[in-house]
């Protein structure tokens, strides 16, 4: 095959649940699926850590994530964009 091949990467849209940590998020990632044997949609989750370079995304934000090579222990992810800001009270 010639030419050029393009890598795809992995992209996830969740909401940020914690900021506590330097250069850190963790990112609330939710989706609906159907249940196997019952037939009935679920709604399952689950939590990424996300490197935050400039500590720019607060609690709330809604953000897209990309996949990348591993920065830490926890951490494979990259947070790539701003989607939506956090509801100010």
């Amino acid at each position: 095959m010639t030419g050029a091949q393009t890598k795809v990467t992995r992209t996830l849209v969740g909401k940020v649940v914690s900021d506590a940590r330097a250069k850190t998020v963790t990112v609330l990632v939710e989706r609906r699926v159907k249940h196997e044997l019952y037939g009935k949609i679920v709604a399952k989750s689950r939590k990424y850590h996300a490197h935050d370079e400039n500590n720019e995304f607060k609690l709330g934000d809604v953000v897209e994530i990309t996949e990348s090579r591993p920065l830490s222990k926890t951490k494979n992810w990259v947070v790539s964009r701003l989607v939506e800001k956090a509801q100010g009270v």
